[in-house]
């Protein structure tokens, strides 16, 4: 929705109100209560402008200062967005084609480890384990480590056995073709471990993702490691979604019904 289409249907806090009954209630009902936006008390017309900002990307700074709004109401509503939209995720099976890969997310080297060890095991990063289905989703997962048995467990609840999987050379994914998949290593050095695969053998999509997703968290300055899976699956729907309104999409999440704790 491009912002001058959405200047005219939230042209007074009525209209904006009247568009909020429509996507949850369709009716006179509080448009609010018992929902996402209930959990933070701001008019509907300002609740609106932050959904459209944090579609925009935005960090929460700047959205406060843009909206006249302390940093503090500003960074709960953004909370609250990433709170919802993890509640409303689905684990989807993957299959045919996927790519593999895990990441490490966190701060730069500081002086106390220059020099020290990089990529798997740095210390002060966040395991991130993606699978990627080609021309389709993607699905990331924080782990605990980047062990066999960690990668299997979580592959065998994404991906559909037959599928087939292109991952690099590490060797916890030697177990994959004892599980039922298919699998082509990247060799990196190299370029492809099968020469007849050229052009195939790639995790190009995921490593893109990977790329997306750092930049996206530098501009926030980083997320401590509570928040973290809410920035994460943030990312995750962006990228799902990336031909989609999203505006649209945040706001039908948001005028969904709180869960349970």
């Amino acid at each position: 929705m491009s912002i001058l289409d959405f200047q005219r249907r939230i042209r007074s806090e009525d209209a904006a109100s009247r568009l909020i009954h429509r996507y949850r209630f369709g009716g006179d009902r509080p448009p609010t209560r018992g929902t996402w936006l209930g959990m933070c008390w701001v008019p509907a017309s300002t609740w609106l402008w932050l959904i459209k900002l944090f579609e925009l990307e935005l960090v929460a700074q700047r959205t406060g200062l843009q909206l006249g709004l302390s940093y503090p109401t500003a960074l709960r509503a953004f909370t609250m967005m990433r709170r919802a939209i993890l509640a409303d995720h689905d684990l989807e099976l993957l299959q045919r084609e996927v790519e593999a890969d895990e990441s490490y997310f966190g701060p730069r080297r500081s002086k106390r480890f220059r020099g020290g060890k990089v990529g798997r095991g740095t210390p002060g990063k966040i395991p991130v384990f993606g699978i990627l289905e080609r021309r389709g989703h993607v699905q990331v997962t924080v782990v605990r480590d980047v062990s066999a048995e960690t990668l299997l467990r979580t592959t065998l609840k994404t991906v559909k056995r037959g599928s087939l999987a292109y991952t690099d050379k590490w060797h916890s994914y030697d177990t994959l073709t004892f599980c039922g998949y298919r699998h082509l290593r990247v060799d990196h050095g190299k370029r492809f471990s099968r020469p007849s695969a050229v052009g195939k053998v790639h995790i190009n999509g995921l490593e893109g993702f990977w790329s997306y997703g750092k930049g996206n968290l530098q501009k926030h300055h980083g997320a401590s490691p509570s928040k973290f899976p809410l920035y994460l699956y943030a990312m995750q729907f962006r990228y799902n979604n990336r031909q989609h309104d999203l505006f649209d999409l945040l706001l039908e999440t948001l005028v969904k019904p709180v869960p349970d704790a």
